[in-house]
């Protein structure tokens, strides 16, 4: 690639694609490394007080609101008033950053369409680059796309609010060197898209805006805020332009809510119910406690007493600053063959919004542009505004014990649900290697946190003596071995032997027997499968 090795100090050791050329620049690629180079030591004490506070939970501390923060939670303050295009967002779709989807979930019909680097893509460097490219070409609205049957996918004249989520702070692209080291996925991510997008977005009225995932505290959301002003003050862009939603997606975050609001102040419209990462990270968290073991995936919905809790609070703080508060995903898919069992989750996602909307969510979340009408026509009934920051919650009093109240297994986990946990997480991690983060799977649309969750709960139930099936049969590793092998080969009939070769099954059960079997629990599954990707 002409001209890609021209910024001093930048590598680029991922393979060439035209067009990347545009994307990769030497100007972008020196944005991209002066705050790489600024912030590279900030991220590293981040990650490494992350390993030092999962040493505090393995020896038995839980989390609790910081008392050396409370007269950040006491005093008055509020976020900065959300711009014109982000005050009613009542239904928000995401999807990953390929070209036909990032055309769908703009043109689906949502107030916001999140184009995900994150949870829902691969991170192959062709996938993260060429998502570069789509995004570029959607916010100049020249986005064009043709299948190969011939048919053709353009922007309609109203699209959705774009909002962009970057990879979180523990992931590297490993393809881009700054002084011999891989650069933070995040700032990757982040910097491209506002180096080639924001002069445009201002132009039309709109903005950057972007969510920011996997946060475990105020610390690391002011490093998020340090880099907006930097990185505004270099582009020449009014401090404050950025916007940033912040995922609630893990159980320390849950306790620091008004903290991380206070630090993005300047930035922030908002918090998100990131509800299935949430899951995955209570587990996670205190994966040596069997008080924290749960039932199968499928009946740890937001009813749970922590869940339903940690949606409240997060309600209850963001309208106490001005800030959105946004309800979690609906990932069903709607099932067009089966009317029956497509009456049936069209149930589920009714009572899930309705729930949401009555609690006084400003908006939600949906996978399919099929539950777009639905999830509005809920909101449109109880919202007498574009949003209800008037719903205050003041007399609510959660605390940390409520956030900590899991459900019980007693007589919950099924062998159904073992199987449904290893088998959706052997097709989700091939789909993932062979490049795709967001796979439709049993009616629902999986991606990354999903299988998370199915590979941490077995990885709990095989190591506490409450994971016993309802049978009465304990859950053991050489069951796991057995139940996974079975799965696998179950999706092997399925598939032709081409399928299955080039499909890396065998590479993804391999992987996800090493991950169950590993007494030292990875803390992402995305991390050694990036190491073969």
């Amino acid at each position: 690639m002409k001209g890609l090795l021209q910024t001093p100090g930048v590598q680029i050791v991922g393979p060439a694609l035209p067009g990347f050329e545009t994307i990769l620049t030497d100007d972008a690629l020196a944005f991209v490394a002066q705050l790489e180079r600024r912030f590279r030591d900030r991220r590293a004490a981040i990650l490494a007080a992350r390993v030092e506070r999962q040493a505090s939970f393995d020896a038995g501390e839980r989390p609790d609101f910081l008392e050396a923060t409370d007269h950040i939670r006491t005093s008055e303050w509020s976020v900065a008033p959300a711009p014109a295009d982000l005050v009613d967002r009542r239904v928000e779709i995401t999807g990953p950053v390929d070209r036909k989807m990032i055309i769908n979930g703009l043109n689906s019909g949502a107030c916001v369409f999140m184009a995900d680097f994150e949870d829902a893509s691969a991170p192959t460097f062709a996938n993260m680059v060429e998502g570069q490219i789509n995004l570029r070409d959607a916010v100049a609205g020249t986005i064009e796309f043709t299948n190969a049957r011939g048919k053709k996918y353009q922007l309609n004249e109203n699209p959705a609010v774009l909002m962009v989520r970057p990879r979180g702070w523990h992931l590297d692209e490993r393809h881009v060197l700054v002084d011999g080291q891989p650069v933070s996925a995040s700032i990757f991510d982040f910097a491209l898209f506002l180096f080639h997008n924001a002069e445009a977005l201002i132009a039309r009225g709109s903005g950057p805006y972007f969510y920011l995932p996997k946060l475990e505290g105020h610390q690391e959301a002011r490093l998020w805020n340090e880099i907006f002003v930097i990185a505004q003050e270099a582009l020449g862009i009014e401090i404050g332009t950025i916007k940033a939603t912040v995922l609630i997606e893990t159980i320390t975050a849950a306790f620091e809510m008004e903290e991380i609001l206070f630090e993005l102040r300047s930035h922030s419209v908002g918090l998100n119910c990131g509800r299935w990462d949430y899951i995955f990270s209570v587990i996670k968290k205190f994966r040596n406690d069997p008080g924290f073991v749960m039932p199968d995936r499928s009946v740890v919905t937001m009813k749970s007493h922590f869940l339903e809790a940690y949606s409240l609070l997060l309600i209850q703080t963001c309208h106490r600053r001005g800030a959105h508060a946004m309800g979690g995903m609906a990932a069903q898919i709607p099932i067009k063959h089966d009317r029956k069992k497509n009456g049936q989750a069209v149930l589920k996602v009714i009572e899930d919004k309705e729930r949401e909307a009555l609690n006084g969510h400003d908006g939600t979340w949906v996978a399919h542009p099929g539950l777009i009408p639905l999830a509005r026509s809920i909101f449109d009934d109880h919202l007498l505004g574009p949003n209800q920051l008037d719903v205050s919650l003041s007399t609510l009093t959660i605390t940390a014990e409520d956030l900590l109240k899991t459900p019980s297994p007693d007589g919950g986990i099924t062998e159904n649900g073992l199987r449904t946990n290893l088998r959706v997480g052997v097709q989700y991690l091939a789909a993932w290697l062979c490049g795709s983060g967001c796979v439709p799977l049993n009616s629902l649309m999986e991606d990354a946190a999903t299988a998370e969750i199915s590979r941490a709960q077995v990885w709990q139930w095989v190591r506490h003596d409450n994971g016993v099936l309802d049978d009465g049969r304990n859950i053991d590793l050489p069951m796991v071995e057995t139940v996974l092998a079975e799965e696998t080969e179950r999706i092997k009939s399925a598939m032709s032997p081409e399928e299955f070769a080039d499909g890396r099954v065998a590479d993804a059960a391999a992987l996800f027997a090493r991950l169950i079997a590993d007494d030292n629990f990875a803390d992402f599954l995305t991390l050694p499968a990036y190491e073969i990707l």
